[in-house]
């Protein structure tokens, strides 16, 4: 009988992959849940992570002109009420405070006083209160584009939660700009979508489909919505940014109103775009296996992590000094704008202690002993490799190599994520073929992504998400002109859509 391969998780994938998934975070360290039902405590791995990524993308958003600032957590109701679609589509999610003091109660306990003259809505998103002091820095075209940002926690009741893809509270960023015409407003929406398409694909190693959004699926209030969407490792697909038009109604409703260039008074056209910790969910899905996280290096919280190995005694000072000039070196290199990332990992744990940064996913471990040293030679691993894969490096030639090694890992996940995709998508024009394949679809598979017609209805939009659970995540961009057949009703199409079951 074959003898099975030993794995850091259980269980694996293949065996339970929701609950592979949260094992993952839990061995790497990254996070855990909190007494509060729905939140999380983000830890040090984890957040470092978080700053890289913040790091990167914030650099991004600078470059085209956006300036960061900060607006209140607690929105009045009255705000959220002048934009009535809006509010409806967050309006079951929404944590509202009543009260703004407690006292004690007859029994000794605590309990809310002093109610609010009117209802504050914890922040779920914040067009509107932005909206508000857009108004009052706007009066003439010369005041625009106004290009904000703003790093934020928000809050969203969410009744089933998962750690990092949906948690009641999340950390993410929220863009808002405001615009004197129609087609400066509709440049914004794309250009923020190719930010976040550039550091998908090139910082987390994500490939992404880019697309629109049906009329069913738009950002409340909003007049489109883009996106871009991710196949993870189980089939399913990942909202991982997503860009908004938003026309004139939210300027309607917070009365951003300018004098324009001939002297007419008009409302200004806006947009937002937003992208959170999910992204970190959503890089786990793609990249980890059975022995725990892959990091992505542009975004790692550490490159390399240094293995002394010694006996007691003598070789210790050797070792460590040897493994501390060698990290010196290391952090000498820069990598995509900053510096070698290095750890040194002498604790005394035996075998465990290679399995830990298995787990943490560094990209590169090395080991470092006295016959490497009298070699002039590291013992190097890599994590987009077999956990059992090392090689033997000549410690110049892997100094001097690092950042090619870093960028090497880098493409070979994104690769194996892009082949991934490209082995689980499928161009199906037949109704029982597409029902068959959803209908299977369970734990580690999914169906994987289907390219099908769509006749445009919300009828037929609608009765595939209640017979599959499967959504239409986006019109693609590159999807070309074509005659044919819708999938569910066999009315013409003029273009195939991307349907998959989604997180």
């Amino acid at each position: 009988m074959a003898k099975k391969n030993r794995t850091a998780i259980t269980p694996t994938r293949e065996q339970d992959y929701p609950a592979w998934y949260l094992e993952v975070i839990k061995v790497s360290d990254m996070a855990e849940n909190s007494a509060v039902r729905g939140c999380m405590v983000i830890k040090p791995w984890g957040y470092a992570l978080w700053e890289n990524m913040v790091r990167e993308i914030d650099g991004m958003f600078k470059k085209t002109g956006v300036k960061n600032a900060y607006f209140p957590l607690f929105i009045p109701l009255s705000y959220l009420e002048k934009e009535a679609e809006h509010v409806e589509g967050f309006a079951k999610e929404c944590a509202v405070v009543t009260h703004h003091k407690l006292e004690k109660d007859d029994k000794g306990g605590l309990k809310p006083a002093g109610k609010l003259a009117e209802p504050l809505i914890v922040r779920p998103t914040s067009e509107t209160i932005i909206g508000e002091s857009m108004a009052k820095w706007t009066s003439s075209y010369k005041d625009l584009p106004i290009l904000l940002n703003q790093w934020a926690n928000v809050v969203r009741w969410e009744m089933r939660t998962r750690m990092f893809l949906r948690t009641s509270e999340f950390l993410w960023q929220e863009g808002h700009t405001a615009h004197a015409t129609e087609a400066e407003a509709k440049e914004r929406t794309m250009l923020m979508l190719d930010v976040y398409t550039k550091f998908v694909e090139e910082s987390l190693a994500m490939p992404v489909i880019r697309g629109r959004k049906t009329a069913a699926e738009r950002f409340p209030g909003a007049e489109d919505t883009t996106c871009i969407e991710a196949m993870m490792q189980d089939k399913r697909a990942l909202q991982a940014g997503t860009s908004h038009f938003l026309g004139q109604n939210f300027a309607k409703g917070s009365n951003i109103k300018f004098q324009n260039e001939q002297g007419e008074e008009a409302f200004a056209w806006t947009t937002s775009w937003g992208t959170s910790t999910r992204m970190i969910g959503g890089m786990i899905m793609v990249h980890s296996d059975d022995d725990g996280l892959v990091l992505p290096p542009r975004v790692a919280p550490a490159h390399v992590v240094i293995l002394p190995i010694f006996k007691k005694g003598e070789d210790h000072r050797i070792v460590m000094e040897s493994a501390q000039s060698l990290k010196d070196a290391l952090e000498g290199k820069q990598y995509h704008g900053r510096q070698v990332e290095v750890e040194i990992d002498d604790r005394d744990i035996g075998g465990a202690r290679g399995w830990e940064w298995v787990k943490k996913g560094v990209p590169v471990r090395i080991e470092l002993g006295p016959r490497d040293i009298e070699q002039n030679s590291v013992f190097m691993a890599r994590r987009d490799e077999p956990s059992t894969q090392k090689q033997s490096m000549n410690r110049e030639e892997f100094i001097d190599q690092i950042t090619n090694i870093l960028d090497n890992i880098q493409d070979n996940i994104f690769n194996r994520a892009k082949n991934h995709r490209k082995e689980n998508t499928f161009e199906i024009d037949d109704k029982k073929a597409f029902y068959k394949l959803y209908k299977k679809a369970k734990g580690y598979n999914n169906g994987g992504f289907v390219m099908a017609h769509w006749c445009g209805s919300q009828e037929c939009e609608e009765k595939i998400k209640k017979d599959l659970s499967v959504t239409i995540r986006c019109i693609p961009f590159d999807s070309p002109v074509e005659e044919g057949n819708c999938i569910c009703c066999n009315n013409s199409s003029s273009r195939r859509v991307l349907f998959a079951k989604a997180y």
